[in-house]
């Protein structure tokens, strides 16, 4: 039984190396080119080409998985099952025919939920209370193949999208363990997902990392763990970015300090302190804790409470 896997990022990692240490035939890894990263643009290898090598597997890494050249190479490993998890390019349909066993796809949701690119994020940022990981054979729609089975994870409030990768990675893992064996035999059920519950999780652009004041702290709250540790959540200050990447739970939050503090301007400043740095928002206030002013390393916002430079009354944009 030949097995090609396909995936990028650490969240594939654990199904991969899961897959190797119960023995099974992975004869190749298909993962994305190297892509600069820094400041000084060094080349790096994906989390699971680097996964890979440690295992000493073959990697190939094609710009273009639908392109005739890329087909044809992975032919050549004639794979009896591919598995994927995040791999982050679309397969296409002389691909998904390939192996006898079909193609399977570990999700970062609970299909048909959230299907496409950012469904960790998403749910975070929407505020569900939960989400999970669906086990799925692929189809030429984007993630609308048949499931074949789901685990729920709860998202506390404590979470953030790079604590949920971790543990969605892991629960993927042990819900692709479980199956391994059926998926060999070809004795895998699945059923078909309802169309009418399908949502889909498209890829963040710059425009989800900018905070709107007028929102409600829970909102803001939510967006800024949705981000966290990609790209964080920033505002406008003094006509320069201002990043924040993390906040107080709302419900843990101060009143607002002054008694005119409620007709303050959503983005106003209320105070600065060892609590870190408190902003109206739309439905009361929240109280930013890590935050990166241009130029500057991230800090606590408490710490740069003590610079000065930013003053009560000031309206962030």
């Amino acid at each position: 039984m030949n097995i090609v896997f396909m995936g990028t990022p650490e969240f594939a990692v654990p199904s991969l190396d899961m897959i190797i240490a119960e023995g099974y035939n992975v004869v190749g890894v298909v993962t994305q080119p190297d892509k600069p990263q820094g400041r000084k643009k060094v080349l790096t290898p994906t989390p699971v080409k680097a996964a890979a090598e440690r295992h000493g597997l073959p990697v190939f890494q094609p710009v273009k998985l639908r392109a005739p050249e890329a087909v044809a190479q992975l032919a050549e490993w004639k794979p009896d099952l591919i598995v994927t998890a995040a791999f982050g390019q679309i397969l296409p349909k002389a691909v998904l025919d390939m192996p006898v066993r079909g193609c399977v796809n570990v999700h970062g949701s609970l299909l048909p939920k959230y299907r496409g690119g950012a469904p960790i994020q998403r749910s975070i940022i929407n505020g569900e209370p939960v989400t999970g990981v669906t086990l799925m054979f692929m189809a030429e729609g984007l993630d609308t193949g048949d499931m074949i089975s789901r685990v729920e994870v709860a998202i506390t409030d404590e979470d953030t999208s790079g604590s949920m990768f971790v543990k969605l990675s892991e629960a993927g893992s042990k819900l692709l363990q479980e199956e391994m064996p059926r998926l060999v035999a070809g004795e895998t059920t699945a059923v078909p997902q309802d169309e009418a519950e399908a949502s889909y999780a498209r890829n963040l652009t710059r425009d989800d990392e900018k905070m709107d004041w007028n929102r409600t702290s829970r909102e803001l709250f939510n967006q800024i763990r949705g981000l966290v540790p990609f790209s964080g959540a920033f505002t406008m200050w003094d006509e320069q970015v201002f990043k924040v990447w993390a906040a107080a739970n709302p419900k843990q939050a101060d009143v607002l300090s002054s008694s005119d503090a409620g007709q303050a301007e959503p983005g106003t400043v209320l105070q600065l302190g060892r609590n870190g740095i408190e902003v109206r928002t739309g439905d009361g206030s929240l109280w930013l804790t890590e935050v990166q002013p241009a130029g500057k390393k991230v800090m606590q916002a408490a710490d740069f409470a003590r610079g000065g430079t930013l003053k009560p009354g000031t309206v962030l944009q």
